[in-house]
């Protein structure tokens, strides 16, 4: 038994880093990425972004239960549809990446999505320590400062290192049993919630117009599956060639619309009445303050249970794209460079810059403007019948088939920057009324104040690579060279992947068996390291 394949049991750290899982060591189904994605969103602080709906954009609770559908059903459909690249490909999104943008085209969108990817856990831990703080002081009576506060942050860490670098069999586990822990933990706080809602302020409550509607649309799915989309690849890697491509998308779509649904409509519910959650620094205390003393306790341990949940998963990911960036170290090494970083974060937010944790925030929401543009060409790319060479997505000398010219796909590095221009055009970046930091000139249109700035984004990007994929001749071959393997009879090359192991389930033909024999000791130039 290979040592890969030894390290993919529970409780075994991976040894695998960001190289192509071949077909003979892809198990699961497609039920797993369901656990995956239902884990990552029954934290009890979705109840906020119901709260935004309600206080910012003067939704009524039909309006509100509408758009949490749309939202978040709609947005992680999108993720597993993109995770489809993860079981045809059998790498990391951003090892995929390689593919559509080329070695070199492909390390701005790697590393910006490692610094969104960073910056979110930073928040995360800070907030669960701040959570942890709350628990201690209620339990025992301790109060807060400096060694504590780092002891919270260690301890969170610590957890989220012990998870995140067992790797994706740990996970794959964690995340099952826990959702149902924490998960009914949160129904148990979510009911006494209810108890505090204020009934007449929500049935009177007057429908707001199409607009607001759209643009809450627009906030929820930005604030939960367009987070994620370069992250599903990440966990359906494992998974056989055979998978459905369906029951994929079916799994990620209800794995994370169900909680999310729930915890929406419960903090639309709970703001007809007061605006206090919506407009909360600290949402962990707000809540804490709606429950009655002796919830405390179960309260911050489901926050904090919720709060790793998602971390553990945002953490193993991170480590994977720093090691797709170019860090030459195993992936357990990558998962504690980025904790490091995430410590060093939550240290200074804690201790030193309190005031910093919005600016921060609105920082990290510019990141989605790069972000979606890049899901917009990956994803059409994948849409167009992308295979992935196993070999190639771990070369990055100038002979790689991903090399195009000087290392950049023209046509998926020119859309990108485009789409980001146009997204930043609709976007206006503030903290507050007063304190804006950047004002897009098309920011006040309809579009823009409708938050759809980033459907533009994702519509002009897509489009634009649609048309400049086939003006340069290295894509054009390479899309030639894609063709011949999907269809080696034709080519004179005789028949490859008869079984039809991914054929008949999403449409998409199998790659050459010789592109799935990956020497994971060839001296060939590589980033990643088992």
């Amino acid at each position: 038994m290979s040592d890969s394949t030894a390290s993919e049991r529970v409780g075994t750290v991976e040894t695998r880093g960001i190289e192509p899982v071949p077909d003979g060591e892809r198990h699961g189904q497609s039920r797993q990425m369901f656990w995956t994605w239902f884990a990552a969103n029954i934290s009890i602080l979705g109840l906020p972004l119901g709260a935004s709906l309600v206080a910012f954009h003067a939704l009524n609770i039909w309006q509100a239960v509408l758009v949490a559908v749309i939202g978040s059903f709609g947005s992680f459909a999108m993720v597993g549809a993109l995770s489809i690249a993860g079981k045809r490909g059998g790498a990391p999104a951003m090892t995929l990446s390689r593919a559509v943008f080329g070695v070199r085209g492909n390390l701005a969108p790697t590393l910006i999505t490692w610094i969104s990817r960073a910056g979110w856990e930073t928040i995360n831990t800070t907030t669960a320590a701040y959570a942890m703080l709350a628990l201690v002081s209620i339990a025992f009576g301790w109060h807060q400062n400096d060694a504590l506060t780092i002891l919270c942050l260690l301890l969170f860490i610590g957890l989220t290192l012990v998870i995140s670098g067992l790797g994706h069999a740990t996970i794959m586990w964690i995340n099952r049993w826990a959702t149902y822990v924490f998960g009914l933990l949160n129904l148990v706080v979510m009911g006494f919630l209810v108890a505090t809602v204020d009934w007449h302020a929500v049935l009177h409550a007057h429908p707001a117009p199409l607009s607001a509607v759209i643009a809450g649309a627009g906030v929820i799915a930005a604030g939960t599956g367009i987070g994620w989309a370069n992250a599903g690849a990440d966990y359906a890697r494992y998974l056989p060639r055979r998978t459905p491509a369906a029951r994929l998308v079916a799994a990620s779509a209800f794995g994370a619309g169900i909680p999310l649904v729930l915890l929406i409509s419960l903090g639309a519910l709970l703001t007809a009445g007061d605006t206090s959650l919506a407009t909360a620094s600290d949402p962990v205390a707000a809540i804490n303050a709606m429950l009655p003393s002796w919830m405390a306790i179960p309260y911050l341990i489901a926050a904090v249970g919720g709060l790793l949940l998602s971390n553990h998963l945002s953490v193993y990911s991170a480590g994977l794209t720093l090691v797709t960036l170019g860090i030459r170290a195993k992936r357990t090494v990558a998962v504690g460079l980025d904790v490091i970083v995430t410590l060093v974060g939550g240290v200074y937010f804690m201790l030193i810059a309190k005031n910093f944790y919005g600016p921060f925030t609105t920082f990290l929401t510019i990141l989605a403007v790069p972000i979606t543009a890049w899901v917009a060409v990956f994803g059409t790319d994948l849409l167009l019948g992308r295979s992935y060479d196993a070999k190639a997505l771990m070369d990055t000398g100038r002979g790689s088939r991903y090399w195009y010219r000087a290392g950049v796909n023209p046509a998926a590095v020119a859309a990108w920057a485009v789409g980001i221009v146009v997204g930043l055009l609709l976007t206006e970046v503030k903290t507050s009324d007063t304190d804006i930091w950047f004002s897009g000139p098309w920011s006040g249109s309809w579009l823009g104040a409708s938050g759809l700035g980033w459907v533009v984004t994702f519509v002009v990007t897509a489009a634009l690579y649609v048309l400049l994929r086939p003006l340069d001749r290295t894509v054009v071959r390479e899309h030639q060279d894609q063709a011949a393997l999907r269809n080696p009879a034709a080519a004179g090359t005789g028949g490859a992947g008869g079984d039809g192991s991914d054929g008949g389930q999403d449409g998409i033909h199998p790659l050459d068996p010789r592109t799935q024999a990956v020497d994971h000791h060839s001296s060939t130039t590589t980033t990643g390291t088992r």
